[in-house]
């Protein structure tokens, strides 16, 4: 009896798996992301990739943090506040020159290219005598943010048009006041993104240039970013995320416009209308090397900056 005893457990025991402990089997917790991000039409993709599950297929649990800006987000980064985060092109280039630990790990958006079909542009009144980028020399110019890629990019436009862009006296706006102050003569010209541009030309304005597609083909305007800090594998599988992200939301454009109006307060019928940015995956390093020699050559930065050690 006792031996039938000793076989019977023997069996129960290899039948629940033996004395392995009982962890082994479960799934392994999702790590908590935080990540920076700001709350435009250009950042589209990782609210789309959140909600199509791309971050929790690689075991991401994603929150996405609202900031106001590239410095806001890389200072974030930086803290250890986030993990990732996202900023435009100068704004890193500026932290790698002041020696912050940033490096790219994908694409954030890129320009459309194609002048009259992008998401960023230079506006004037409807009766001003400004005409081309090159009329754009002397005047009054307002930008969301000074010594950035706004002022390097109109700097560009004026110059390929054969224009000095030196004398340009810079304004710093919000792209939400920018309309307004063009529309009363504090400015000759207003460069604004998405949604801005469609709502200033909805209210009479004209683009004179589309200083994104002048400055660079298919300029990367913008990234996603990590610092040193973070676990290597834990990059290799944001990167992974966000990648299929970008590739999501540049083939479906009716979605992006349908994510919009879950994280931004455009309005619907201004999500209908506004020309969306490019997502490619792949970030176009030649186009970042043209920024930072542009910024080179205006002043915004100081030094020559080794754009291979920022995008690996």
């Amino acid at each position: 009896m006792r031996r039938a005893l000793i076989v019977l457990v023997a069996l129960l025991t290899a039948a629940c798996g033996g004395t392995q402990p009982a962890t082994d089997g479960q799934a392994k917790q999702a790590d908590k992301v935080n990540a920076g991000v700001i709350a435009i039409v250009d950042t589209a993709p990782i609210h789309l990739g959140k909600a199509k599950g791309f971050f929790t297929e690689q075991n991401i649990d994603l929150t996405i943090t609202p900031v106001q800006g590239g410095a806001a987000a890389v200072s974030g980064a930086v803290s250890g506040q986030f993990q990732f985060a996202f900023a435009n092109t100068t704004s890193l280039l500026t932290a790698k020159q002041q020696g912050l630990d940033v490096k790219v790990v994908a694409n954030g958006v890129s320009s459309t290219g194609q002048q009259g079909k992008d998401f960023s542009a230079v506006l004037v009144k409807p009766d001003s005598p400004i005409r081309t980028p090159k009329d754009l020399a002397g005047k009054k110019i307002s930008v969301n943010q000074l010594k950035n890629i706004g002022d390097t990019t109109v700097r560009a436009s004026v110059r390929n048009a054969g224009g000095d862009p030196t004398g340009i006296e810079f304004v710093e706006l919000p792209f939400p006041d920018a309309p307004a102050a063009l529309q009363s003569g504090r400015v000759d010209a207003i460069w604004v993104v998405e949604p801005f541009v469609s709502q200033a030309v909805s209210q009479g304005a004209r683009p004179v240039a589309w200083n994104f597609a002048d400055a660079a083909p298919n300029l990367t305007v913008a990234m996603y970013f990590t610092t040193g800090r973070t676990d290597a594998d834990l990059t290799k599988r944001f990167t992974a995320a966000m990648r299929k992200s970008l590739e999501y939301a540049d083939a479906h454009p009716d979605e992006v416009r349908e994510v919009l109006k879950t994280y931004t307060k455009i309005a619907p019928d201004v999500i209908a209308k506004i020309n969306l940015p490019k997502w490619p995956v792949e970030v176009n390093r030649a186009s970042v090397q043209t920024v930072a020699d542009l910024a080179l050559a205006d002043g915004v930065l100081k030094q020559k900056v080794d754009v291979s050690a920022l995008v690996p």
